[in-house]
């Protein structure tokens, strides 16, 4: 067949075991690594948006943004590398964050990643409400960076491995509802301390980052480790009572893999092991998928949102508030994910909510280049048109949370076997903070330079991924982890990549026959 097609499920194993309440509340709290994630993203735009922030420690471009008069060029009032090296250095550490990462998950277990990432973006949090330079805000940057690398990689694993697989979408997707209630906190937090007198707003709103961390921190140390994790390290009596317990069965041999923890220790280089041919599929995903999740466009709307709506001509206040709102469309348009994505399937949210982002990228780019043309100068803006570009990004937003925004982790994350979970895991995190930070350091510039053509940039850019997805990603919904192999062999175009079970067996006698030599 021509594309991607759904792979039938039916030839798996069903593993025993449902949705106990045991692990939905474990679920949820180790989901809340994303609200630290999630408010940083809605802070930063908020924050870079306030004068007295800028006044103090930006003060050429509140001095350019206070010379601009309404027949001035409105795409270009933001442009400052040293802001968007601001917003974008926590991208950056978060990428060397989680190559670090990645080790520590696989000896020490997914906890304690958790934990490390909590604790160090509550010291980035604290640094910054005390910044009084530059460099101290960009240094909490950093840490901020780091704890999101950690959380990153870890908590997506976490959710994946704990939750029984005709659930494990649902689950998965708790990671995204906080990282979209993170944002609406911090949408929510920034237009309530713009009010406040004095100009210190700002460092309320940064502070705020203290309290999902703290969150994030007690839900760590309240959470015991995978049986996959306990598997991989060698504590098997320790992850069999695990399995027993949050699966709420008598049995569970069948989903209890030890063979996958012998071959994850016969690994020496996990990271060299993910260019073997065999893994082509899922490393192509790991890349892939994070990549297209940026190109979307919608980082841009999420940690610059009141800055853009303020480049559009809207007010302080009503820059921020069109942000809060966009902030709660999308909380609750991941809540349709959550509901309906193992029943649907993934390939379906990515279909839908590719095509519907694309009708709304062209709405939106027609809008803007109607109004502000290619000098920027938009005249007065008619209320109707306001309520249009609001409208419009609500859709295209809606349509990426239910799609690209869960889907960018739940996938990647339920694809992988165990012997390169990590490392696997490390690289679609990698790949993920590489581009948001390309994005948050050049997107000031781009609208700059480009105009409204920046949003056709991002309109190509949905057209491709929606492309790759029908003809390449197979469905893998209702498919045990311990099983997802299998979805390769059967796929039109993966299959050659994959060995059959003959030669499999024939590799790993091959592995045991140069030990014993």
């Amino acid at each position: 067949m021509a594309g991607g097609g759904v792979i039938s499920s039916s030839n798996t194993k069903a593993y025993p075991g449902e949705l106990t309440c045991k692990v939905l509340i474990t679920c949820l709290v180790a989901a809340c690594g994303g609200l630290i994630f999630g408010y940083d993203i809605g802070i930063s735009g908020g924050v870079t948006s306030m004068a007295p922030f800028l006044k103090e420690f930006f003060p050429d471009v509140y001095k350019k943004q206070s010379e601009i008069k309404d027949s001035s060029n409105q795409y270009c009032k933001f442009n400052s590398a040293t802001l968007t090296m601001f917003t974008s250095s926590l991208y950056l550490a978060a990428l060397l964050a989680s190559c670090v990462a990645s080790y520590i998950t696989k000896a020490w277990g997914r906890k304690i990643s958790m934990l490390t990432g909590g604790i160090t973006f509550c010291v980035g949090a604290l640094l910054n409400v005390v910044a009084l330079s530059v460099w101290m805000l960009i240094v909490g940057r950093i840490l901020l960076g780091i704890g999101i690398g950690f959380a990153n990689q870890s908590v997506p694993l976490y959710l994946s491995e704990v939750a029984p697989y005709k659930w494990r979408g649902a689950c998965n997707v708790l990671f995204q509802l906080s990282i979209t209630i993170g944002i609406l906190v911090a949408n929510a937090v920034n237009y309530g301390f713009a009010q406040i007198k004095g100009g210190w707003g700002w460092r309320l709103s940064l502070g705020g980052a203290i309290i999902p961390a703290v969150i994030f921190i007690v839900g760590s140390l309240t959470l015991a480790d995978t049986p996959n994790s306990l598997i991989q390290r060698g504590k098997l009596q320790e992850a069999k009572d695990r399995l027993l317990k949050i699966r709420g069965v008598d049995n569970v041999d069948e989903e209890f893999n030890v063979e996958a923890s012998e071959q994850s220790k016969k690994i020496e280089s996990p990271w060299l092991n993910l260019l073997k041919r065999k893994y082509r599929p899922q490393v192509f995903f790991a890349i892939i998928i994070p990549f297209f999740q940026q190109l979307t466009g919608m980082n841009v709307f999420m940690f610059y949102a009141p800055v853009l709506f303020k480049t559009m001509g809207f007010g302080d206040n009503a820059s921020l508030l069109s942000a809060l709102i966009t902030g709660a469309v999308n909380s609750l348009a991941t809540l349709v994910s959550i509901s309906l994505v193992d029943k649907f399937g993934r390939r379906f949210w990515f279909l839908e909510g590719g095509i519907q982002m694309l009708v709304m990228q062209v709405v939106i780019t027609v809008a803007i280049g109607y109004k502000f043309g290619i000098n920027g100068n938009p005249g007065e803006l008619e209320s109707w048109y306001s309520i249009l570009v609001v409208l419009a990004i609500c859709i295209y937003i809606a349509g990426f949370a239910w799609s690209w925004g869960p889907l960018g982790w739940l996938v990647p994350s339920e694809i992988f076997p165990l012997e390169i979970r990590s490392s696997a895991q490390s690289v679609t995190v990698a790949v993920n903070m590489i581009f948001t930070f390309f994005i948050a350091q050049i997107f000031l510039q781009m609208l700059c330079a480009l105009r409204f053509g920046l949003f056709i940039f991002f309109l190509c850019w949905v057209v491709v991924m929606t492309m790759v997805i029908y003809l390449y990603l197979p469905e893998t919904k209702g498919i045990p982890i311990e099983e997802m192999g299998g979805i390769w062999k059967e796929h039109w175009y993966w299959k050659k990549f994959v060995p059959v079970a003959d030669e499999e067996m024939a590799e790993v006698k091959g592995t045991n026959k140069d030990e014993e030599c």
